[in-house]
């Protein structure tokens, strides 16, 4: 089974010291008017996902400002 949430670009740095590294900080985010942001907002009031991205073909989509789904699905053993 797996679990969804939603969560909007926050921030996107670049590296000093790399030209395709992009650290990119994701956070759950609603919209008070649209229901579906109002039942995420009630799994996942607060929270953060950084990750370095060294893809620039995956750091380009994720743009400063977009919502995305992220699906977390275990990994069986």
């Amino acid at each position: 089974m797996a679990v969804r949430a939603k969560f909007q670009v926050q921030s996107v740095k670049s590296m000093s010291w790399s030209n395709t590294h992009r650290e990119i900080t994701l956070a759950p985010q609603y919209d008070t008017s649209i229901p579906e942001d109002q039942r995420y907002a009630t799994a996942t009031p607060s929270g953060s996902i950084t990750m370095m991205v060294d893809n620039p073909t995956a750091s380009d989509q994720l743009v400063l400002g977009k919502f995305f789904y992220v699906d977390f699905t275990e990994v069986e053993a």
